[in-house]
C-alpha cells in the first residue's frame, strides 16, 4: 500500500508540473518542474517514505520496462537496417557533443584553486 501512495506522489508531482507549466507559460516542461518540487517534497518523511518504497519496486522490476523498447526495435528492424548507420552517427556525434559541452561548462565555472 505504501508503494501506490509513493506512485501517487510521483504522479500528483508530475501533474502539478504540467499545470504549473501550462498555466504560467513557463519554458520549462511539466515533468521537469514536477520533479523540481518532487525534490523539494522529499525532505518530508510523509512523502520520503511511499516514493522510497515505490521506487524500489520499480528497480527490482526494471528489466521489465526495457521489453517495449526490444519489441519496438524488432517490429521496425527494417527501418533500422535503412537508416541504422545515421542513427548511430546521430547517437555518437549527440554524445561526443553533450560530453563537449559539459566538460567546457566545468572548465569555465571551476574555482581558481582547483587542479
Amino acid at each position: 500500500m505504501n508503494g501506490l501512495r509513493g506512485l501517487a506522489w510521483l504522479l500528483a508531482m508530475q501533474s502539478l508540473g504540467e499545470l504549473l507549466s501550462r498555466g504560467l507559460k513557463l519554458p520549462f516542461p511539466g515533468p521537469v518542474i514536477g520533479m523540481l518540487l518532487l525534490l523539494l517534497a522529499l525532505r518530508l518523511p510523509l512523502v520520503r517514505e511511499p516514493v522510497a518504497a515505490c521506487a524500489n519496486f520499480l528497480l527490482s522490476h526494471l528489466s521489465l520496462l526495457f521489453v517495449p523498447v526490444g519489441v519496438g526495435v524488432m517490429t521496425h528492424l527494417g527501418l533500422l537496417g535503412q537508416y541504422g548507420v545515421r542513427m548511430l552517427v546521430v547517437i555518437v556525434l549527440s554524445t561526443w557533443t553533450g560530453l563537449a559541452v559539459t566538460v567546457l561548462v566545468l572548465r569555465t565555472f571551476k574555482e581558481p584553486g582547483d587542479a
